[in-house]
């Protein structure tokens, strides 16, 4: 047997346990659930099986990613590449923010650190998008001029 059919009746097996849970809560209804603590105990089955169901997806496609990445070395050279502009990109929006204390609307205090690292994180979305913005109208350009 291989890997597809093995998948597929794993898939099919979580999705049966899922459907049954599924239809054990909508029996039971909202207010029972509400009212009693034992039937609570199927929400947390059900929420419980969504974690594995999400960790296996997680952890599949790194893996799955991780493989391609490793088998194609040129593959491998341009994640890194973009990996390494990412981190540019954070470090001069890092380097580009200023750390100040602030007093929160609730009382509280905002470490520096803390600002600095909110400040950088929005400074890099702005850097990203205008990177993004610019290569696309570079490309764009470019298209055009060679028509």
């Amino acid at each position: 047997m291989n890997i597809q059919k093995i998948i597929k009746i794993v898939a099919l097996v979580i999705g049966l346990i899922a459907v049954f849970f599924l239809v054990r809560i909508m029996m039971i209804g909202d207010d029972a659930i509400k009212a009693d603590v034992a039937n609570q105990g199927i929400l947390s089955t059900f929420a419980n099986l969504a974690y594995v169901v999400l960790a296996i997806a997680t952890i599949s496609a790194v893996a799955f990613s991780l493989i391609n990445l490793v088998s194609h070395p040129d593959k491998l050279k341009k994640a890194l590449m973009s990996l390494g502009v990412f981190a540019l990109v954070l470090a001069i929006a890092w380097f580009a923010s200023s750390g100040e204390e602030r007093l929160l609307s609730d009382g509280t205090t905002l470490s520096e650190s803390g600002s600095q690292m909110i400040e950088a994180g929005i400074k890099a979305f702005y850097l990203l998008i205008l990177l993004a913005a610019g290569l696309m109208l570079f490309f764009g350009v470019k298209k055009m001029l060679s028509k």
